[in-house]
């Protein structure tokens, strides 16, 4: 049987090219647009918010993928880039969203190569349950970097 859920924010604008978000899960902080597009730099972009949300997500799915494949996981670093495609008519599109995750194991007695198919395994649900990956139109790349040690 299906379920929903509901989230939300509230965004007030302050003037100029500021706004001020406010997360239902609690936290706020202010935000503007890219400085190409007129806004400020050094504060979150809704670009920036964009890239973070499908980055943090798949980083959320591998850690319950883990748990699940009983991996003795010991970093994830995951740095991602999304690219925008600007049309003539200057609408924007995200066509992909490219994920390089460095994830380090530990083997634990374990084949290395076995322990490593189960870490790509664990990537993949990452990438088949994420929410925001699945709610979006662009590519979602997933180039990772497995070390497994013993």
């Amino acid at each position: 049987m299906s379920r929903t859920a509901t989230y939300y924010t509230i965004v007030t604008w302050k003037g100029e090219h500021w706004g001020h978000v406010v997360m239902g899960n609690g936290p706020e902080m202010d935000f503007s647009a890219p400085p190409d597009a007129y806004g400020h730099p050094g504060v979150l972009t809704p670009e920036d918010a964009f890239v973070a949300a499908v980055n943090m997500c798949i980083m959320m799915m591998f850690i319950w993928a883990a748990e699940r494949f009983k991996l003795n996981l010991l970093s994830y670093e995951c740095r991602a880039e999304g690219t925008k495609l600007i049309e003539l008519d200057r609408t924007e599109t995200f066509t992909h969203v490219r994920l390089w995750p460095k994830i380090v194991v530990r083997a634990g007695g374990e084949d290395p190569a076995t322990v490593e198919k189960r870490v790509r395994r664990a990537l993949e649900g990452a990438r088949k349950y994420s929410l925001v990956a699945n709610s979006i139109k662009s590519e979602v790349i997933l180039e990772p970097t497995i070390e497994v040690v013993e």
